[in-house]
């Protein structure tokens, strides 16, 4: 059977096994940065899903919110923060993120990220900075509305010609590697080749999660295929606590057309003054929050969410062209593109737009350097919970995230590279008692099952009976799949629906022990908002939810 436990067998001279110092797994612009910022020290192995371009950050489109602006302030992006996470943000990592903000920008355009600038009224070149919603000042870098993908390109580019920096692409992570020579550590991963369709061994002193989310868990979202929680239930089955998963943002406006398959898009344009309205035009934003379409992202989903139903719409619709077409296309070009081949003028006429699941503010916990509960496993970006995002994340703080905190990580192990430790065996995995599956259709009916009761039970608006439906329909998909897991040869699709199925469970469980409606939780049978606010935390050995005070900072 596969486990980390099996016995070595006698195929243990021909496994394949590959060692480095760091493996990090996950090529976005968390990992990125970290393999940039660590190369120099040390060997380091990148595993990508897909290929290396591929993941939610080549898709990010609005920008990296960081103080630029005279007028602007650390202080100000840190309470446009805290009020964006709804009372349920950890001040001291919002403050140690923000503060950190220009650092990490410059880094990056002293890679050549190229964000837009504009000159200024002494003719001088200067960045141009745009507003989204939550914050009270223009402190968006961007590139036109393709940031994520000038990034993703950029340290794509920098990153490929390092020579201790190694890429395996087409690779899924399984299971981390638990140490049994010292508890509380790993010595590797076990990774599934997906061109060779081979299970593999990588050995590395230190790992780090920089997979994204699991927002692929609901029937609509805006992230790619690869989006389906490897990292946080990979942590999970490996002893790590996650927190706050009942808080997954809905992005208010993706482009609804029946060709247009998980295109956002971006808050930027609502920060440019696009306005939200019906089919007939009308406006409907006020009626819900006096910030209009600059309110923060679940008040703008919910509110989206609301007037569909009410009207029983398919779509609402968002309208910038009342705004010079110049100005739109020069702005907005890969939206404007993307548009105009699907026969909307977005200069002429408005654009329809659906919520979609989005973005995981709750995640593996970890501590100001990256650290999870794991002594050498490192969580970044998306994958982690690092207390900035509270219960709703604020637009452009997520790619700061990741370079943040990747620094910090890098800063953490560099000084540890210099102990050595003696290497003990890591068993083979063992494929002698699984075969080669003949029921493909049970992962595909468990796949559009799962996502589809998590949208309906699970999405925007819950209840408790919503809730309820939908964990004793995960209790009975983890049966099957671990029964499936345990008789046949893995595949990309078994590998991400048991991580998927996993994701699900704890987004319930999250979901059930919050009594109160908070940020991005909005729960018709607890409408009210408590006094207090805590993160929900959640222990493997326990499997059920506590919630505790307290910060991650120490």
């Amino acid at each position: 059977m596969k486990s980390v436990a099996s016995s070595l067998s006698s195929r243990a001279a021909s496994a394949i096994e590959h060692r480095c110092d760091v493996l990090i797994i996950g090529s976005g612009a968390a990992g990125l940065s970290l393999a940039l910022k660590l190369a120099d020290h040390c060997q380091v192995i990148v595993l990508s899903k897909s290929d290396r371009n591929e993941g939610s950050t080549r898709y990010a489109q609005g920008g990296i919110a960081a103080v630029f602006d005279e007028q602007d302030s650390v202080d100000a992006h840190v309470s446009d923060t805290l009020n964006a996470g709804a009372g349920l943000c950890d001040e001291a990592a919002v403050r140690f993120t923000a503060e950190r903000a220009k650092d990490a920008l410059n880094w990056l355009i002293g890679y050549g990220v190229p964000f837009d600038t504009e000159t200024d009224a002494q003719g001088e070149q200067r960045f141009h900075l745009t507003r989204e919603g939550g914050h009270s000042h223009r402190r968006i870098l961007h590139a036109a509305d393709a940031t994520g993908e000038a990034l993703q390109i950029t340290l794509n580019d920098v990153v490929s010609v390092h020579p201790n920096i190694h890429f395996f692409e087409r690779y899924n992570a399984i299971d981390l590697i638990a140490s049994k020579e010292n508890p509380g550590s790993c010595t590797g991963a076990y990774v599934w080749n997906r061109q060779r369709e081979q299970v593999e061994v990588i050995r590395a002193r230190f790992i780090a999660l920089a997979t994204g989310g699991g927002s692929k868990v609901y029937q609509y979202t805006s992230n790619p295929d690869v989006s389906s929680g490897d990292g946080i239930a990979m942590a999970w089955r490996a002893g790590c606590r996650v927190a706050n998963m009942e808080f997954n943002q809905f992005h208010p406006t993706c482009l609804y057309h029946p060709q247009a398959r998980n295109f956002l898009i971006t808050e930027a344009l609502r920060g440019e003054g696009a306005h939200l309205c019906h089919a007939d035009g009308s406006r409907f934003m006020h009626k819900f929050d006096e910030r209009g379409e600059l309110a923060p992202r679940d008040i703008v989903a919910r509110a989206i969410d609301y007037e569909m139903k009410r009207m029983g719409a398919d779509c609402m619709y968002l309208d910038i062209s009342h705004k010079p077409a110049d100005f739109i296309v020069k702005h907005f070009p890969n939206i404007y593109r993307r548009c105009r081949a699907l026969g909307i003028d977005i200069t002429r006429q408005p654009i329809p737009v659906v919520p979609a699941a989005h973005y995981s503010c709750g995640g593996v916990m970890t501590d100001f350097n990256a650290r999870t509960d794991l002594n050498n496993v490192y969580a970044i970006g998306e994958v982690a919970y690092t207390g900035l995002h509270g219960a709703n994340r604020m637009a452009s703080n997520s790619l700061l995230e990741c370079v943040v905190f990747a620094s910090a990580a890098a800063e953490h192990i560099i000084p540890q590279l210099s102990t050595s430790g003696q290497e003990e065996p890591i068993a083979p995995w063992d494929e002698t008692q699984v075969s080669n599956s003949d029921e493909e259709v049970i992962i595909q009916h468990n796949w559009h099952e799962l996502r589809l009761f998590m949208w309906d039970y699970v999405g925007i608006v819950r209840t408790n009976k919503r809730l309820e439906r939908a964990m004793r329909r995960i209790q009975l998909l983890e049966q099957e799949i671990q029964e499936y897991y345990a008789h046949f040869k893995v595949s990309n699709n078994l590998l991400e629906l048991r991580n998927l199925v996993t994701v699900a469970e704890l987004i319930v469980r999250c979901a059930m022990n919050r009594k109160e409606s908070r940020g991005l939780h909005f729960n018709l049978d607890y409408p009210d908002t408590l006094d207090s606010a805590e993160p929900t935390i959640l222990t493997p050995d326990r499997r059920r939810a506590r919630i505790a005070p307290g910060s991650l900072s120490t």
